[in-house]
């Protein structure tokens, strides 16, 4: 009897099991000119990667060697995550915006034998590299340009797959051999952080880890058939995949869709818009930054309509039980406002970063369920996400499945929650968030020393300060590395702070500032077109800022007053990922403190 993709204890056996029991069907669509979308089966996709498998083999990659992998999300990255999984290593992910100085680093650190580059840009930036990685042995360009020679030893892909596939037809079944020798505990990525603290590290994954994620995702997005408040039924999985695959969110999710015999479609921010309207998805990962620019378009449409159909929009939004209403009876305007997202998305888990509430709930109230979740690398990386019996606006959800956490005293280490003196256990009490699971990474890479200061008896310390609600939610409310010590002593969380900045129509991104100060600063990027249609006066502009900040953030909207702003700068430059930002749009807070160093002394 066949398993089935719960029982699966390794990504090379769900990879096998979906290509056998879902061959004919599509498994991942690629844009193509003029709009439409490329498809490819299950059992191509399969095949294919057996192929390239046996052509890594030939090489000489051992089983649990290291491959590089530097590509942005596309078929052919899926295709090599594969192979690099059927001959018995593990990966090592990178987008194509990598800079010279992390992949100098991260390629030798991890100990690449063989490394996978996308483009032509990228293998000139090897080029110039390349006696640093003494341990690599073969470079292989996944897709290379008609006219251009290659240098010496470079391979295609193309090339090695068909090695590989000459090999199969003539008997070879090494990779055979390497598959069943795979152990559960075998590590199947190193994923290294987005160093929005310093110098990257190396998150150890192993196939049991990422098997535990896909069945209990499924838990949270399948449930059981029998469920009123089930998300996806019988129908067939279409995911539009947006975010970097190399981060371990938007794996494990297309991880869960492949395990469902669903199709994943490669789309980009660029196409957005117009994929979500062709492909219609009925799933997806997304992080707050899309909810946000999907809010903004919607408020803007609505402003360009008459004013009664202004004034039942605010009444639907702003009124819970007419929108339950609305939402029942599918009533307009929701189908139209749904359209936005493609008219048939049933859910999407959001994270890397917390959602706006007004975002939030906006998005919730008109039928789309959002549902927030929270982790990080070092846990697989989901730790807890909404469901629809637990849809708590502003927290990320109950724990996931097989997962425990305890809250502890940031300065004294004693637990907080659960505590069983107290007879609602420690709920409503802050302090960092540790968590256990079968999620939770195996430590990180050559790293003894951090890896002990991150798991302690078991424990992931996660770095991040939350409370348990009644509701048995979890609600993150800031980060330990990210607090701002004034110098009073007060401590600060900025990420309320610039969340509700981040309401002002005028106010594009915002990043607090001020450890060691007496009070606190702000650095503001800008909304210029808002701003150039209010004003072209420099002072008036000066003073909407000015108003806005004292508006959003006043003690009549929950704030104490160490938490005002003091003095402000406005940055020319927006944060862009790659650079102040992370891949999730997260901010490099350490970066952007060196890089305008100079204006926030100036601004003290």
């Amino acid at each position: 009897m066949a398993k089935t993709t719960d029982q699966m204890t390794t990504l090379a056996q769900l990879f096998l099991q979906a290509g056998a029991s879902s061959k004919e069907r599509p498994a991942f669509a690629t844009r193509i000119k003029g709009g439409s979308f490329e498809m490819v089966s299950y059992g191509s996709w399969c095949e294919r990667a057996l192929a390239l498998a046996t052509g890594l083999i030939e090489l000489g990659l051992e089983a649990r060697e290291h491959v590089g992998l530097l590509s942005d999300n596309c078929f052919e990255w899926i295709l090599i995550d594969a192979a690099v999984q059927f001959s018995g290593a593990a990966d090592v992910p990178r987008g194509s915006d990598i800079t010279p100085a992390e992949m100098k680093y991260i390629i030798a650190h991890a100990d690449v034998k063989i490394l996978f580059l996308e483009n032509q840009k990228l293998l000139a930036q090897w080029q110039e590299l390349n006696e640093a990685f003494p341990e690599c042995s073969h470079i292989i360009i996944m897709k290379g340009e008609e006219g251009i020679t290659l240098p010496e030893g470079v391979l295609t892909l193309a090339s090695l797959e068909a090695l590989g596939k000459r090999l199969r037809e003539a008997g070879d079944r090494r990779v055979e051999e390497r598959i069943a020798q795979l152990h559960p505990n075998d590590l199947y990525t190193i994923i290294y952080t987005s160093g929005t603290t310093g110098t990257p590290k190396g998150v150890q994954l192993t196939h049991a880890s990422i098997c535990s994620q896909v069945k209990n995702l499924k838990t949270v997005l399948i449930g059981e058939a029998s469920s009123k408040n089930q998300l996806l039924g019988k129908e067939a999985l279409r995911a539009l995949s947006i975010l970097p695959v190399w981060h371990s969110y938007e794996r494990v999710f297309e991880m869960f869709v492949i395990s469902q015999g669903g199709c994943t479609y490669y789309s980009s921010l660029r196409s957005l818009s117009q994929d979500l309207k062709l492909v219609r998805p009925n799933v997806m990962a997304s992080a707050p930054r899309l909810w946000e620019v999907l809010y903004e378009k919607i408020i803007a449409e609505v402003e360009r309509q008459s004013r009664f159909k202004k004034i039942l929009f605010h009444n639907v939004i702003n009124c819970e039980w007419l929108a339950a209403l609305f939402r029942r009876w599918n009533l307009p305007p929701l189908p139209q406002l749904r359209s936005v997202v493609g008219g048939d998305l049933r859910a999407t888990i959001s994270g890397g970063g917390a959602l706006p509430p007004y975002v939030d709930q906006f998005f919730n109230r008109i039928g789309i369920a959002v549902l927030e979740g929270y982790g990080l690398t070092e846990s697989g990386p989901v730790l807890a996400v909404r469901t629809p019996e637990q849809l708590v606006i502003g927290t990320v959800g109950p724990l996931l499945p097989e997962t425990e956490i305890k809250i502890i005293d940031l300065e004294h280490g004693v637990i907080l929650y659960p505590d069983p003196s107290d007879r609602d256990l420690g709920v409503g009490r802050r302090g960092e968030i540790c968590a256990r699971g079968p999620q939770v990474m195996h430590g990180y890479y050559k790293d003894p020393e951090g890896t002990m200061r991150a798991l302690r008896e078991g424990w992931l310390h996660t770095g991040d300060i939350g409370v348990m609600t009644p509701e048995g939610c979890l609600k993150i409310v800031g980060r330990c590395k990210e607090t701002i010590v004034l110098l009073n002593g007060e401590n600060v969380e900025p990420l309320p702070i610039e969340s509700r900045l981040l309401q002002s129509p005028f106010i594009a991104q915002c990043m607090v500032v001020g450890q060691d100060q007496k009070q606190l600063g702000l650095l503001i990027v800008p909304a210029a077109e808002v701003v150039t249609q209010q004003t072209t006066d420099l002072q008036q502009q000066q003073q909407i800022f000015q108003s806005e900040i004292r508006r959003l953030i006043s003690t009549e909207h929950g704030f104490k007053a160490f938490e005002k702003i003091g003095p402000w700068r406005l940055l020319t430059k927006s944060f862009e990922v790659g650079d102040e930002l992370t891949g999730t749009y997260k901010l490099k807070r350490h970066l952007i403190a060196e890089k305008y160093r100079a204006l926030i002394e100036e601004m003290f």
